[in-house]
């Protein structure tokens, strides 16, 4: 048994005692599995309309507030979004910006960086997917109260989120129409929220199609000391 050298909290900081989950196999198995079912996750932008319960996208939302936050804050709100209107209204929104984007802001790099994605102003997939789930980071918490390491700490939990839903069998794309701000006034939410990410969550179309790609190998996205 490990000898415990860590001293008691104080009586003002109450804890309780860890719940820790214990997998069936060895950590090496367990992880090497994890990483095995992640690897076959990809941002697609062909969805069917095919339903998903809400209770899944419930189970998914619950996952993402799991997150580690900034002296607990948990700085994030999520918007599910199902409501064929609101969806349409978010699209027109979205492609304004996203023509802006492509016309005007993105610099030539950024064009040629992104041709071999075939991406464009349409994002007809903001209406088709079955949700909408735009991720909102808390500038201050709803009392008014601070809130700590917000960017790190909603960007924790949209990992999180992605991976709930990969797990559950559905797709996703992260969307980020740059400025964001429509959303906040489409979906009438309060000043202190500001828009982080807005994310589509279905099934693929039958004979769906995501781009070539090819993830760095584990010597370029690791360092061992």
């Amino acid at each position: 048994m490990d000898h415990h050298p860590y001293p008691p909290p104080s009586a003002d900081a109450p804890h309780e005692p860890l719940e820790r989950y214990s997998p069936a196999g060895t950590p090496e198995s367990e992880s090497r599995a994890f990483y095995e079912r992640m690897d076959q996750r990809r941002t697609v932008r062909m969805f069917s309309d095919r339903p998903v319960s809400r209770e899944t996208i419930a189970w998914c939302i619950r996952a993402a507030g799991t997150a580690p936050s900034g002296a607990n804050k948990q700085p994030w709100r999520f918007v599910a979004v199902s409501d064929q209107a609101l969806k349409k209204t978010i699209r027109e929104g979205a492609e304004e910006e996203e023509r802006a984007f492509y016309e005007e802001r993105a610099s030539q790099r950024w064009l040629d960086d992104l041709k071999p994605f075939a991406t464009t102003p349409d994002k007809q997939f903001l209406e088709i997917a079955p949700w909408l789930v735009a991720v909102f980071a808390l500038k201050q918490t709803d009392d008014g109260g601070q809130v700590y390491y917000t960017q790190e700490s909603v960007g924790i939990a949209t990992g999180l989120f992605l991976a709930a839903c990969h797990h559950a069998g559905l797709v996703t794309v992260t969307h980020t129409p740059s400025p964001m701000a429509f959303l906040r006034d489409i979906l009438s939410r309060p000043k202190h929220e500001k828009p982080f990410l807005l994310i589509p969550v279905g099934y693929p179309v039958e004979g769906a199609v995501v781009p070539a790609i090819k993830r760095k190998p584990l010597d370029e996205i690791s360092a061992w000391l």
